[in-house]
């Protein structure tokens, strides 16, 4: 059993493709000190079937209420590259670790 002696990091993960599907959310949940709160899809049935399917506690259709939501510590963004920046900014701007 490992015990994680830092901060426990709650992520959400911008965008529910495959990418995320295959690569990013399994790493996020397989991290000692990471959990994958939240996800968020433009299309929320997409995210509430992910969040469904890989037990994430919260889903969301809109990104300023992941965002903004005061559980989430991390935003991971896994949209299309024409989209990071846009996301990034936002994410930065509220004062949160942002991975892309």
């Amino acid at each position: 059993m490992s015990i994680c002696l830092r901060k426990k990091y709650k992520w959400g993960i911008i965008g529910c493709g495959n990418v995320t599907e295959l690569r990013s959310g399994p790493a996020y949940q397989k991290v000692e000190c990471f959990e994958l709160h939240a996800v968020m899809q433009r299309n929320i049935s997409k995210a509430e079937d992910y969040a469904i399917k890989d037990s994430v506690l919260k889903f969301y259709g809109d990104v300023d209420d992941l965002i903004n939501d005061p559980e989430v510590d991390s935003l991971c963004i896994a949209t299309p590259p024409d989209s990071h920046c846009y996301y990034a900014l936002k994410v930065v701007a509220s004062g949160k670790i942002c991975c892309i």
